[in-house]
């Protein structure tokens, strides 16, 4: 018997991948997350739309942090199949969580649902021109988090701009937000 082919060597490969899968937390394969914390104190003198320029970044980091393909491509790869298996819809969510870390006020958070569905996988295959399913997963929930971002930060800005009038920026302040995606039973 081949090297390649030997039932007891592949079987050892699947109950390494499976461990190693467990080891993680529960439900950590489920979710991509980009924190930001921005330790920058602005002047006092500072204008109303410098501050919330410092927090848009900050939000735009931690974004881009967790669109990376290290956050969010165990997610892609749980969820490649989504489109192999017909009426298989997954659900998700993209929260954003703003942190005024130095102020007595609350944590600010907005959230944004969406749906993938098999239709939006065979769109991306067209856009890639690939049939890698981990390829066409990751542009479809890098689409779903920009516009849920977006839609977060929409619901998100009017508490935003009550805490600059209360000057809750006066000190460090964490952004962070998590792509949370489950298969539609769930």
């Amino acid at each position: 018997m081949s090297f390649r082919t030997n039932p007891d060597r592949i079987l050892d490969n699947i109950d390494r991948a499976r461990s190693r899968d467990d080891g993680g937390p529960r439900g950590s394969d489920r979710q991509a997350t980009g924190r930001e914390l921005d330790t920058d104190v602005p002047d006092v003198d500072a204008t109303t739309p410098e501050r919330m320029k410092r927090i848009f970044k900050a939000l735009e980091r931690s974004y881009t942090a967790s669109a990376q393909s290290a956050a969010l491509g165990p997610v892609a790869q749980r969820f490649q199949a989504v489109g192999d298996v017909n009426e298989h819809r997954a659900h998700g969510d993209v929260s954003v969580a703003v942190r005024w870390l130095d102020h007595d006020r609350n944590d600010d958070f907005g959230m944004s649902p969406f749906e993938i569905t098999p239709d939006d996988l065979l769109e991306a295959r067209k856009a890639t021109k690939t049939t890698r399913p981990d390829v066409n997963a990751l542009r479809v929930l890098r689409q779903r988090l920009r516009t849920g971002v977006m839609e977060a930060w929409q619901k998100v800005e009017p508490r935003v701009r009550d805490a600059l009038r209360d000057r809750a920026d006066m000190g460090h302040v964490e952004v962070q937000v998590t792509m949370d995606i489950r298969p539609a039973g769930s």
